[in-house]
């Protein structure tokens, strides 16, 4: 697998003047999917991973081994760049550093680590809460410490302007900065006067997510140096949609025959990667 070239690809992204926005994807057949579709990332959440591999909220209930595990077969099945949400790095800055240590050796291109205080305390009302900010610069020390492939992005992630406000927001980012992250990761910006207070505060190429409505406008994006804008996570909710769907009118009486929106036999074979298979049973079992 050549990991090193789509980490290229994700940093001349980074390095670009365009932000795009990723393939939200969840398994290696919707991987094929976003890059058969022309996306130049895909992102894999770590919401998405608990939904995904273990049918459960996101709670940070998900292990590292689990996470990893997921995000390797991904990035097997294709080429596409992958960004993953590394969540709190699974625990302290030591797990931090061994968490890049495993995504790497998965093939992601990029990652982020969070200063989100994770799991959930005893007794918290629900609401965010950051771990402390000289705790967040040694998690993302340790990020930089883990990472064996220099191509690797480490984003700093934070969700202060929603949790704590924009002057906590700023302090973080240019900690975060001047540690040596690749690029900042902001949850939850809702105005274009948080995002370029931000922008104009640090150097780094910034990734959003969760962003108010003014925000989703690319062009606009694109001249405060943002290079990704996360849409959401629809892919896997319309496949948790389907597969519900068809579940119920099987188990209601509807013939297989009947059932609506199936993919064609030729959808199928494009996203199994039915040719190269073909070709392999030719060239190695002597088949046709």
């Amino acid at each position: 697998m050549r990991f090193g070239e789509r980490r290229e690809r994700f940093r001349v992204v980074l390095g670009g003047d365009r932000c795009v926005h990723p393939g939200s994807v969840f398994d290696p057949i919707s991987a094929r999917i976003a890059e058969d579709l022309g996306f130049e990332l895909g992102m894999f959440a770590g919401s998405v991973a608990s939904m995904t591999v273990l049918g459960a909220p996101d709670l940070i209930v998900l292990t590292l081994s689990e996470f990893a595990a997921q995000a390797q077969r991904i990035c097997r099945a294709g080429n596409l760049p992958l960004l993953v949400d590394a969540d709190h790095g699974y625990g302290n800055a030591l797990n931090v550093k061994r968490t890049v240590e495993e995504l790497e050796a998965a093939g992601v291109a990029a990652l982020s680590i969070e200063d989100t205080q994770l799991p959930r305390d005893f007794g918290a009302d629900g609401k965010s809460r950051l771990i402390a900010l000289e705790e967040g610069v040694g998690k993302m020390k340790a990020a930089l410490a883990g990472r064996r492939d220099p191509s690797l992005v480490i984003a700093g992630r934070t969700s202060a302007t929603a949790a704590t406000g924009l002057e906590d927001t700023l302090a973080r980012v240019k900690a975060y900065e001047a540690v040596g992250v690749d690029a900042i990761f902001l949850v939850g910006v809702r105005t274009r006067a948080e995002l370029e207070a931000v922008s104009e505060a640090v150097k780094l190429p910034l990734i959003v997510g969760g962003v108010g409505p003014e925000l989703m406008d690319l062009d606009y994006l694109s001249t405060t140096r943002t290079r990704v804008c996360l849409q959401g996570h629809q892919p896997f909710m319309a496949a948790v949609a389907a597969a519900h769907a068809t579940l119920k009118a099987l188990r209601d009486g509807t013939p297989p025959a009947e059932i609506a929106g199936i993919a064609s036999g030729d959808l199928m074979k494009r996203v199994t990667r039915d040719a190269d298979y073909r070709r392999w049973i030719k060239d190695f079992l002597g088949g046709t």
